[in-house]
């Protein structure tokens, strides 16, 4: 097997880790905790259940884009960022710096701090579950577009 197919297994994996693990958390976690807990509840209980993820998404989010990184390098494909029809290389990295920089340092410098003395956390539970929802149909995009435009369908 050579250096490239291993980094793209990587790659797959660390992103099906990764946004399955978004699309669980806002599918079933969010409504779950909405379904189960008071609207003042529901930031707190969400944040129990949450705190096993992120260090692992943290993981995954470093490995998809080590692996990208790797292989956009390897493959010496820097030019395809300068094409239009590579749309979806631009959506896969945007996807992953949003994610990144709120892993690595909005949620651990920032939010959480702020969040744990919220005057108003049932608001603060709905507008996170609507970024949830952004974030996860933005990842979406970004995994449909690149599978379709690295099998030449787009």
């Amino acid at each position: 097997m050579d250096e490239i197919t291993i980094a793209r297994v990587v790659h797959v994996v660390a992103v099906l880790l990764w946004i399955g693990g978004v699309a669980f958390v806002t599918l079933v976690v969010m409504p779950s905790v909405r379904a189960l807990h008071a609207p003042d509840e529901r930031l707190a209980a969400f944040h129990r259940i949450e705190g096993r993820f992120a260090p692992q998404a943290r993981i995954w989010v470093l490995l998809a884009g080590a692996s990208g990184f790797w292989m956009t390098w390897q493959g010496e494909m820097w030019g395809r960022f300068l094409n239009p029809a590579f749309w979806w290389m631009h959506v896969m990295v945007l996807v992953w710096s949003i994610f990144a920089v709120m892993l690595f340092v909005v949620e651990p410098l920032f939010l959480h701090r702020r969040m744990a003395i919220s005057p108003a956390p049932a608001r603060d539970f709905v507008r996170m579950q609507r970024v949830h929802q952004m974030l996860l149909a933005a990842s979406i995009v970004a995994v449909a577009g690149a599978v379709a435009g690295s099998h030449g369908l787009i």
